[in-house]
């Protein structure tokens, strides 16, 4: 049994992304600064027959990243797919002018530093089994920067490159990166953006481990 890790687990998208994992037979890693929910995410899953377990690890802290995912890979089994997809902190979002360099630490740290090392945490895993994914999603800042959200797209952008560049280097070593970018909202009655349609969007990209950058839905003019 291999594990799908999801970075950023919360009641909407991230459920319905360890429900899909969960039931196409891999064990669940829930990593939350939020310990609270974990355990409630833990027993809706066990309720859809998906075994999981909670681990609370803060992605500003990569000692505690480092720390969760090792124990999950004890508890569960090598981490096949890594999901990261904690959702940014809304003072990451000042206008650009209104930008000073020291706004720019955390979400640089969040979105650059914490993805590095939970890729570096999982990766020796992934190379032992001959395969892995690593799933990374994004906001359509993070393709088109946006002057009223300036901290989310320059960290954005930075996890891309960083995302592009392992999608190269990994091929030949069967292992997958890819981007999903949702522009807009994530809406329970949206066609293409729901947390059930996105999951399983993203277990697609998974399974068919076709090029780099996926879209949940064109980008808004």
């Amino acid at each position: 049994m291999t594990t799908y890790a999801l970075i950023g687990a919360g009641p909407g998208l991230g459920l319905a992304c360890a429900r899909r994992f969960g039931t196409a037979g891999h064990d669940a890693a829930l990593l939350s600064r939020t310990a609270d929910h974990l355990d409630d995410l833990v027993a809706r899953l066990d309720l859809d027959g998906v075994r999981a377990r909670g681990y609370t690890a803060d992605v500003l802290d990569p000692a505690s990243l480092t720390a969760a995912l090792g124990k999950a890979a004890d508890d569960l089994g090598p981490v096949e797919i890594l999901q990261f997809s904690p959702l940014p902190r809304a003072d990451f979002m000042k206008p650009v002018l209104d930008t000073a360099p020291s706004d720019l630490d955390d979400p640089l740290a969040f979105s650059i530093k914490a993805p590095i090392t939970c890729v570096n945490t999982v990766l020796p895993g992934m190379r032992a089994l001959g395969r892995g994914t690593l799933l990374f999603v994004n906001g359509g800042s993070a393709v088109r920067p946006h002057p009223e959200r300036a901290g989310t797209s320059i960290a954005f952008a930075g996890e891309s490159a960083y995302a592009h560049m392992l999608h190269a280097a990994l091929a030949a070593e069967n292992i997958h990166a890819a981007q999903l970018i949702i522009p807009g909202a994530i809406r329970p009655d949206a066609e293409h953006s729901s947390p059930d349609a996105l999951a399983e969007r993203l277990y697609a990209i998974h399974t068919g481990r076709d090029g780099f950058r996926h879209y949940a839905e064109p980008l808004p003019d």
